[in-house]
């Protein structure tokens, strides 16, 4: 019996060192973090900002490519079917990694193909009319629509887009109807809304805070748990009686599955090291981001209860694609 016990535990002790010799091993040589839209947009940004600091704890460059095509989806479905050693990682949005798979027949990939490294940033999404609409409040927002069902437009950035998932979470939870209307971009809904074509829309802060400081845009609640520093007051969605409810942009960094969970808690470290240096929390916070870093596997399962209220709301019919 003894005999069988110290094989058993030297069968797992030997199980647990190839795990540990990679992490000490990795990495030895460059990375690269693949970014599915073009240059110079939010995500790219974070992930550059990001890539720097965390190129640095890791003793290795990172070189961030960008490959813009269809929403994401053509840099993601790169690092979907790139080889699982953390070499090969994408800075992505749970819009391109969940809801873009569940709105076409035959996806090149599903959530499954992606192991979470962790949570870049999370950029506040908001509620907003142009500064001379009639509704004051949220609360004269709703009872607009309340009275008139499909009568108050709300614009988005376009189908599949958190903008626009929010939007549709916000109508399922208060059992209205909007009458929704789909743009290419947050620029010409903005454009828009402003000019009074559109009653409302929901919009990140990130493009959208410059028109509120600007006295164009009047926000009406914010879809983050807390207030926001730079909008102390505007209440949250949940104040306004929205019990847990939450409306951000979460930009993701993921690995391709099956990547070795010794090689993930090295990027999480590093993630994190670079998140934690108040240079770097500087700069994404003037991008309108609210950083909220966290461990790999609690980064796994924020992606895990994302996809389970996406697929629930799939299943309602209304995410259509263009």
């Amino acid at each position: 019996m003894m005999q069988w016990i110290s094989r058993t535990a030297l069968a797992a002790m030997v199980a647990l060192v190839p795990g540990a010799v990679l992490a000490q091993a990795f990495p030895s040589k460059p990375l690269k973090v693949v970014v599915g839209f073009a240059p110079g947009g939010n995500l790219d940004v974070t992930a550059r900002i990001l890539a720097e600091s965390m190129s640095r704890s890791l003793g290795q460059p990172i070189v961030v490519e960008n490959r813009p095509g269809a929403g994401g989806v053509i840099g993601s479905d790169l690092v979907a079917r790139a080889d699982p050693d953390g070499y090969t990682l994408v800075a992505a949005t749970t819009a391109t990694t969940i809801v873009s798979p569940l709105m076409v027949p035959n996806p090149p990939y599903t959530a499954a193909n992606f192991a979470s490294v962790g949570v870049m940033a999370v950029t506040p999404l908001m509620v907003e009319v142009p500064a001379s609409s009639p509704y004051v409040d949220f609360k004269s927002f709703v009872a607009a629509v309340r009275a008139k069902p499909g009568a108050v437009s709300v614009a988005h950035s376009g189908n599949g887009t958190s903008n626009h998932i929010a939007l549709l979470q916000i109508q399922d939870a208060l059992k209205v109807k909007f009458n929704v209307v789909a743009y290419k971009g947050s620029g010409p809904a903005l454009i828009d809304v402003v000019g009074g074509q559109v009653d409302s829309i929901v919009d990140q802060t990130s493009s959208s805070l410059a028109l509120v400081k600007a006295g164009k845009l009047r926000p009406l609640a914010v879809g983050t748990r807390a207030r926001l520093a730079d909008l102390p007051g505007i209440p949250t969605l949940e104040e306004e009686g929205m019990k847990g409810f939450e409306a951000v942009t979460a930009s993701v960094l993921l690995a391709p599955a099956k990547t070795p969970p010794a090689v993930l808690r090295v990027l999480n470290a590093a993630l994190g090291k670079a998140l934690a240096d108040p240079v770097v929390g500087k700069k994404l916070q003037d991008l309108g981001a609210v950083l909220r870093p966290m461990s790999a596997d609690d980064a796994e399962r924020f992606m895990k209860d994302e996809e389970a209220k996406l697929t629930a709301l799939a299943r309602t019919g209304v995410l259509k694609p263009d």
